[in-house]
């Protein structure tokens, strides 16, 4: 084997890794945020989570990956520690999907349909299908799926290259002599955690194995502890990944190390105990690619099915290596390790802008009964959401700006584009909130007394101010285009409405039935509600925009306004007569 063999070999295990990379990260791009939703959604009872485990891991070819995404989870308190333990041993099943796509560069046959099935035969083809996805496809999903296909097909490319590398080997005396350190089991098993630990995949090792046995020089003993090994190495990424983490995500990681070391040292002395005992034999064979999937497969289904059963007292170990130290356990409100993981920290980002629209609405709602039935405990509670509105905008804002540094779909930048342009909103409306705690205040220590047709336009106007708000928060957390189209004519009718209110105060300050400090008062209440609602136009111009990727503002309102089928002024009407203000 040349130097340059050496060459062939390291740059073959580079287009693997990327080719894994690449595919992995497509592959969570098509299936955008619907993981997190799925992964919140089936984790409540351990079957639920073994089955899901498995499956995202399969999806995304990566259990490192996933891993990380539950450490991550667990780490911003959106998971508990008992849902992840069924996912992380699912997580090992579907891993074993790549030992056995990489399997088939060991079939050997004339046949067409046999020959088809081998890596060098059908890349070139997904290789090429791929990059016409990317380039003549407008879709963003199409053009991820042909990422996929060209992330196999690279990935494929370097284990071919991996596989003519090695193949010298197989006429090599020092080869050879190599081999015998292999027969070692705890050799072996230290070659599989160290390599898997160095290249950050357990897939690339088993590739690796798999282009060596080509060789023929590889045995079924041999490879047994290599694969087991391969299987504690990849914990070094969970490892890794939990450093500055909380106690409930160090124990994810903790678990996730125990299943490993336990199914290996179970499973390792039950090999060789059988072996020295009754003999296998198989042992002695030349290891083939499919062998190796076939191995890799069973000891991960059979280390699935010994732990199974033992999963609270897993979590019970777990909390007993991270025990609690009589501090609360802290959550990070948005964990940047799911920034490895873009498709999932938009929706973890949705999520949170969503609490902060409910928020907002809810602490506005509040300093609305203040109007008129004045209450401290309401008061602090209103000024202690601000703060938590305050707080959510600094988090989301700084996250989301880290974010669009990201690998993002064309949908995911749509909605980052829209959170980023709501969550001030959605602030400024808590800050709104307080204002009119502060003008019912000085209502209560002033003891000002409005006149009954004052304190009815009021009530119609803070009436229209709780529906727009309603509508605006119902639009954006249900994504509702047709309740989005509803809030601009409600803006309008608010505006003539306050406008209105303060024409009659004027008629009644004349008339001598209210004063002056009456007015400034009221004044503030109506400024207050008109930006309320110039803010709920806000969010659902943009929401709008974003489904119809129209992006001036003045030109869509102009045109919404002037529409020919006359929608808005229809909507205008209606909101006019619910609104309407009783004759002086």
């Amino acid at each position: 084997m040349t130097v340059f063999d050496i060459f062939t070999l390291l740059g073959g295990l580079a287009f693997f890794l990327f080719g894994m990379r690449t595919m992995s990260g497509a592959l969570e791009r098509v299936a955008g945020g619907k993981l997190e939703t799925i992964l919140r959604a089936m984790t409540d009872k351990p079957i639920k989570g073994l089955a899901l485990g498995t499956i995202i891991t399969a999806i995304v070819q990566s259990s490192s990956a996933v891993t990380v995404m539950l450490v991550g989870l667990v780490n911003s308190g959106l998971l508990k520690l008992g849902q992840c333990i069924g996912v992380l041993m699912g997580s090992n099943i579907g891993t074993t999907l790549t030992a056995w796509i990489l399997s088939l560069a060991g079939i050997e046959s004339d046949h067409f349909l046999l020959k088809m099935l081998k890596p060098t035969s059908f890349s070139p083809l997904v290789a090429l299908v791929g990059i016409i996805l990317m380039m003549v496809s407008k879709k963003d999903r199409v053009k991820n799926i042909g990422a996929v296909m060209m992330g196999f097909a690279v990935l494929m490319y370097g284990m071919t290259l991996m596989s003519g590398a090695t193949a010298p080997l197989a006429e090599s005396a020092a080869f050879d002599k190599l081999i015998v350190l292999f027969s070692n089991p705890l050799l072996g098993l230290l070659i599989g955690i160290v390599i898997t630990a160095v290249v950050q995949s357990s897939a690339a090792t088993i590739g690796i194995l798999q282009a060596l046995s080509l060789t023929g020089g590889i045995t079924y003993h041999m490879a047994i502890p290599i694969i087991m090994g391969e299987n504690i190495g990849t914990c070094v990424t969970s490892l890794l990944s939990s450093i500055g983490a909380n106690k409930n995500a160090k124990r994810v990681v903790a678990v996730h190390i125990y299943i490993k070391v336990i199914g290996t040292a179970f499973y390792l002395t039950l090999y060789f105990l059988l072996y020295k005992l009754i003999g296998f034999g198989f042992a002695q064979q030349a290891a083939a690619p499919v062998g190796i999937a076939v191995i890799h497969t069973i000891f991960n289904l059979a280390t699935t099915v010994l732990l199974f059963p033992f999963i609270k007292l897993l979590e019970k170990l777990a909390i007993k290596t991270v025990p609690d130290k009589n501090t609360p356990a802290e959550t990070t409100f948005l964990d940047e390790r799911l920034l490895n993981s873009p498709a999932l920290a938009v929706a973890e980002c949705r999520n949170h802008t969503m609490d902060m629209a409910r928020l907002a609405a809810d602490t506005l709602r509040a300093s609305l009964t203040l109007l008129t039935h004045y209450d401290r405990k309401t008061a602090e509670t209103i000024l202690r959401n601000e703060e938590r509105l305050d707080e959510y905008e600094d988090h989301l804002g700084t996250y989301m700006v880290k974010l669009t540094g990201r690998a993002l779909s064309a949908t995911d930048s749509d909605t980052i584009s829209t959170l980023l342009h709501t969550i001030g909103d959605f602030e400024r409306i808590g800050d709104h909130a307080v204002n009119l705690l502060k003008t019912a205040e000085e209502i209560q220590e002033k003891k000002l007394t409005f006149t009954d047709a004052a304190n009815a336009e009021l009530q119609i106007a803070a009436n229209a101010i709780r529906e727009i708000l309603g509508m605006t928060t119902d639009a954006f957390c249900e994504n509702d285009l047709d309740k989005a189209m509803l809030v601009e004519p409600l803006e309008q009718v608010i505006d003539e409405l306050t406008a209105q209110i303060k024409d009659h105060h004027i008629h009644r300050l004349t008339g001598g039935q209210c004063t002056i400090e009456h007015g400034f008062v009221l004044g503030d209440l109506l400024t207050n509600f008109e930006r309320v609602s110039d803010h709920c136009s806000n969010i659902a111009v943009c929401i709008i925009q974003i489904h119809r990727s129209v992006f001036d503002t003045h030109e869509y309102l102009n045109d919404y306004k002037a529409g020919e089928n006359s929608q808005f002024a229809a909507v205008f009407h209606d909101f006019e007569k619910k609104y309407a203000l009783p004759a002086e």
